[in-house]
């Protein structure tokens, strides 16, 4: 079975979502996509195997969004898709692609919709925010036994 991410690995939310992937047992080809973006049609098949409007993977923060001024609403698709293109960075990420679907996996949790196979054991967070420990009430505690929460991060 073939797991596909879109990752930045500068990204914490995408590599929490790794992280996910590969803790129900699967491990995922990994395109970093600021060094391999898809193409204009890989990635306009992936925003219509989403569902989603062009717009909803536009990344705002920490790119050139504004300066562009992509937040137009007149802009169309094929505008939306042609700065995509010119600056990745504007791909909100992780995309995740599994047997299931496509999605993109903001939070980390919403992976957990699309793989084919369940988490093998519990999981934290990069950020000790406990993700699966069967208790669904406490995917948002943190966890103390966690390094960083134990500093004070």
């Amino acid at each position: 079975m073939t797991i596909t991410i879109f990752h930045n690995p500068a990204c914490g939310t995408s590599r929490n979502v790794l992280a996910l992937i590969r803790n129900s047992g699967e491990e995922p080809e990994v395109i970093e996509y600021l060094k391999t973006p898809p193409t204009r049609d890989v990635l306009a098949d992936l925003i219509r195997r989403m569902g989603v409007p062009v717009r909803d993977v536009l990344r705002e923060k920490g790119t050139p969004y504004a300066e562009l001024g992509l937040g137009d609403l007149s802009l169309t698709d094929d505008q939306l898709l042609d700065a995509m293109m010119a600056h990745p960075i504007l791909i909100n990420r992780p995309i995740v692609v599994t047997p299931l679907g496509v999605k993109l996996c903001r939070p980390s949790e919403a992976v957990l919709n699309i793989l084919p196979n369940p988490q093998l054991g519990g999981f934290t967070k990069e950020d000790c925010q406990s993700a699966l420990n069967g208790d669904p009430r406490s995917a948002r505690k943190r966890d103390p036994s966690c390094k960083a929460f134990r500093r004070g991060s």
